[in-house]
C-alpha cells in the first residue's frame, strides 16, 4: 500500500495511491486525521484502508491532488551519517564503530515536486539520495529480531545539505535543516510490501547526470539494527522519519564540485519505491514555513 499525504480543495488528507487515483479516508475511516494517527492505529487502521481501497469509491484523480511529504513534520528526523563503505572512502574517513547519528530538523520538510531552495548565505548546496523508514509503534529497547515489526514502511529522502553549515559545528544538525532542505516521498510503502529493504537499488540524478548508483546491501548498519540501536536511548514513535545514510556520489566529492544550482532537478529513485524529484531554485525573497500540517 502506498500511503500519502496530500492537498485537496485547500484541505490536507491522507489516503493510498491505486492506478492513477488517490483514495481519500479523511471522514470514511477511523483514525484518518492525519498520518501519525493513522500509524498509531495500527493494523485496524491498515485493514480500513484496504477495504476502502477495494470498495472502488472515494477516488480521485492523481493529477488533482497535490502530494505532500507523508510525514509532513514528523517528531523526529533522525539521518545517519557514514554507512556506505565507499561513501566512506569518498570522504577519507574512518569506518565508525557505531552508527553516526545526526538530527534534521522537522521543519526542513518538503514534498515531492516542491522545491529545494539555494540560501542566500551559502552556495555550497548539496543532495544526498537514501532509503528512509518510518516508525508505526510506540517502543523502546526493541531487539534485532523483532525491530521489523516497528517499522510502518518506507520513503525516500533527499538529506539536502549546505556543507559549509555543516562543518561549522560536529553535530552538522544547521548544516542538515535548512528550510526546504528535507524531501521525503513521494509516498510511504507499507513494510509488508518491501520483502527486503536491504536489497534495493538507489539512484539519484542531477538534471540528466546520473551521479549516485548503489544497492542499500552497501549499508554498514541495517533498518533494523538502526532500531535497535536507537530504541536503546529514546522511545520511538509512529511517524519518527529515520534516514539511512547516503552512497558515494555526493556533489562536494566531484571534480569540479557539483553542488546544487537553480534551474536543476534532482531526481532519487529506489526499487519497489518510486521516485522524488524536486526542482532547485534561489531562496525567494522573505520565505518562511507555514504553520505545522501533521
Amino acid at each position: 500500500m502506498k500511503l500519502v499525504t496530500f492537498l485537496h480543495n485547500e484541505q490536507t488528507q491522507i489516503g493510498a495511491i491505486i492506478d492513477q487515483s488517490v483514495v481519500a479516508a479523511n471522514g470514511k475511516i477511523e483514525n484518518a486525521e492525519n498520518m501519525l494517527a493513522f500509524l498509531a492505529a495500527g493494523a485496524d487502521a491498515l485493514c480500513a484502508m484496504q477495504k476502502l481501497l477495494d470498495s472502488g469509491s472515494n477516488r480521485l484523480p492523481l493529477s488533482a491532488v497535490k502530494l505532500l511529504a507523508p510525514i509532513p513534520r514528523p517528531g523526529k528526523f533522525l539521518g545517519l551519517g557514514l554507512n556506505y563503505s565507499d561513501h566512506i572512502k569518498e570522504t577519507g574517513r574512518e569506518k565508525p564503530e557505531y552508527p553516526t547519528f545526526f538530527t534534521k530538523l522537522s521543519t526542513c520538510v518538503i514534498g515531492v515536486n516542491a522545491a529545494i531552495h539555494c540560501p542566500k548565505i551559502s552556495d555550497k548546496v548539496d543532495y544526498e539520495g537514501e532509503l528512509a523508514f518510518v516508525i508505526g509503534k510506540r517502543c523502546r529497547n526493541v531487539t534485532l529480531d523483532q525491530a521489523h515489526t516497528v517499522i510502518a514502511g518506507y520513503t525516500i529522502c533527499n538529506d539536502v545539505t549546505v556543507r559549509d553549515w555543516q562543518q561549522r559545528t560536529p553535530t552538522w544538525t544547521l548544516g542538515k535543516s535548512f528550510d526546504t532542505h528535507g524531501p521525503l516521498g513521494p509516498w510511504l510503502v507499507t513494510a509488508d510490501e518491501i520483502a527486503d529493504p536491504h536489497q534495493l537499488q538507489l539512484k539519484t540524478w542531477v538534471d540528466d547526470e546520473l551521479r549516485q548508483n548503489a544497492n542499500t546491501n552497501e549499508m554498514l548498519f541495517n533498518c533494523y539494527e538502526m532500531v535497535a540501536y536507537l530504541s536503546q536511548v529514546m522511545t520511538l514513535e509512529p511517524g519518527d522519519v529515520i534516514s539511512t545514510g547516503t552512497p558515494s556520489g555526493v556533489g562536494v566529492k566531484m571534480t569540479p564540485r557539483g553542488y546544487l544550482k537553480p534551474g536543476q532537478t534532482v531526481r532519487i529513485e529506489i526499487e519497489g519505491i518510486g521516485m522524488l524529484s524536486n526542482p532547485v531554485i534561489a531562496e525567494p525573497e522573505g520565505f518562511v514555513v507555514a504553520a505545522a500540517v501533521i
